[in-house]
């Protein structure tokens, strides 16, 4: 939808000004005449102006005209610095104020003058804290994300929101999840929220994967969920299937290892199938290719917002790479050499690297400083990518191709139990511009036993602020790291 200028909106504001003055005119010289008719024409007057919105508003400003007004003034999408925009209050959060470089921290440059990448700057991590307790910093980082978690949000405060019309024209871009037959229950009742909150407005088409057929029976049960276009994809072997230079007897002593640590999925080959897949090949799957964008849905989740924004020409028009609800700490024994095999290829390939890269947020130490030592270097922080919106050009292009080749090569996939949470967000983390990373506040999620509940009058059924009700696993919460660390004032004042 395309949204009027200020001067058209000032015009169709003073041919209603003009009426309701002459109108309060008539009034006032009736009142001074004194005349006999003063009650009939108060009467009359009284029920002009109470009809005028249900019957003459339309004959006065122009009927097509009244969806400019109400979307002008009705609405948050508006220009940031203009006087009609929404009154905010001010964050109570000062992110100047909230880190310090480690008094011990050797300044290090990104890169060396050969311009070739300094290893030395992802070697230390400048904002560790030597005197204070992880506890304290658990405590210190739960109070942030409170403050920013109950301040009352709406929609991005940007002017270009896009709403659903009658001649839409959508992104190129699907709504994607990979399913069993199995999980149809858990499936359509992920489809049935995401369909009522967001999609019965625009329509997107769904591609829903599997590596093998869908039965009749799923089928029919989800056509039966949307009035969108729904591709049924079998993946490709070759996109799926444990590849030919994976050593099984390795991978074998890989599953083992994990086992006696009693990790989940430790034995399990069409786990890493999974992860596999979602790191780096479903992108490729012929029925995707026709697609920029994606919106990961899994089964057996929760929306809890209203979103009547087009989420994906949100992402398009304002240049964003990724969006993501929540961010989390990984078993750092699933990924201990995940970060040193990345830094091998950024040491060998110093060109894809993003000078405004997360680098603070994947090198941060502080909260739970022994994964950071099991993963080698890495926070093991990333996106909790079971709800994520993605371009995947970025994906496809070269930086994260011939990295992702890379970690093929050497197989960690298998031998370990790579994710594709922390493959995900190292990629993302090291060769796209964080500002291009978005956090939608907006959006209220939940996948046991994690929430993302925001404060806003378009939430139900979600307790705001809560990160999870288990105590016990509180202090896994990333965001407030991606808070401290890849966020400006400016990324803040977004909602």
């Amino acid at each position: 939808m395309e949204y009027v200028n200020r001067d058209k909106i000032q015009d169709i504001t003073n041919k209603v000004l003009h009426v309701l003055v002459g109108i309060q005119l008539l009034f006032v010289s009736m009142i001074r005449r004194k005349t006999a008719k003063l009650l009939m024409g108060v009467f009359v007057i009284s029920f002009l102006l109470i009809n005028l919105p249900q019957k003459n508003y339309e004959q006065i400003v122009g009927k097509e005209n009244v969806h400019y007004i109400k979307d002008y003034y009705n609405t948050w999408n508006i220009r940031p610095n203009d006087e009609f925009n929404a009154p905010t209050l001010p964050y109570d959060v000062d992110l100047s104020k909230e880190k310090t470089v480690n008094p011990k921290y050797k300044e290090q440059s990104l890169f060396n003058s050969d311009h070739s990448v300094n290893m030395k700057y992802f070697k230390t991590f400048k904002y560790h804290e030597d005197d204070i307790t992880p506890k304290a910093i658990l405590e210190r980082n739960d109070a942030l994300y409170e403050k920013v978690m109950s301040h009352k949000i709406n929609e991005p405060r940007v002017d270009n929101l896009q709403r659903p019309d009658v001649n839409y024209r959508r992104a190129n871009a699907t709504l994607m999840s990979l399913v069993r037959n199995s999980e149809i229950d858990g499936l359509v009742d992920s489809m049935r929220q995401v369909e009522a909150h967001f999609n019965k407005k625009f329509r997107y088409p769904w591609t829903l994967m599997n590596n093998r057929p869908f039965e009749e029976e799923f089928k029919r049960r989800v056509l039966a969920e949307t009035d969108a276009q729904v591709n049924f994809v079998v993946i490709p072997p070759e996109l799926w299937d444990i590849p030919p230079s994976i050593d099984i007897e390795k991978m074998n002593a890989g599953m083992k290892k994990l086992a006696d640590q009693d990790l989940p999925y430790a034995t399990l080959a069409s786990y890493r199938n999974m992860c596999r897949f979602n790191s780096g090949t479903f992108y490729n799957v012929p029925e995707m290719q026709q697609y920029r964008w994606y919106w990961r849905v899994e089964p057996s989740v929760n929306y809890f917002c209203d979103i009547d924004y087009d989420v994906f020409k949100f992402m398009e028009d304002n240049g964003k790479t990724y969006g993501f609800v929540a961010t989390l700490y990984e078993i750092a024994e699933t990924i201990p050499t995940l970060w040193s095999t990345s830094l091998e290829f950024v040491k060998e390939n110093p060109q894809y690297l993003n000078p405004n890269g997360a680098f603070d947020w994947l090198l941060n130490d502080n909260q739970l400083p022994d994964k950071a030592k099991l993963a080698k270097g890495y926070s093991t922080c990333h996106f909790w990518s079971n709800f994520e919106i993605g371009d995947m050009d970025f994906y496809r292009g070269e930086a994260y191709s011939k990295w992702f080749d890379h970690l093929e090569k050497a197989g960690g996939f298998y031998y370990e139990r790579w994710g594709d949470a922390p493959v995900h967000s190292v990629g993302l983390g090291l060769f796209a511009d964080k500002s291009k990373i978005h956090w939608f506040r907006d959006m209220g999620y939940h996948h046991p036993p994690y929430y993302h509940c925001p404060t806003s009058d378009k939430c139900s059924g979600c307790t705001a602020g809560l990160f999870t009700p288990h105590e016990n696993i509180l202090d896994q919460n990333c965001n407030p790291h991606w808070i401290r660390f890849s966020m400006t004032e400016k990324d803040l004042e977004l909602y």
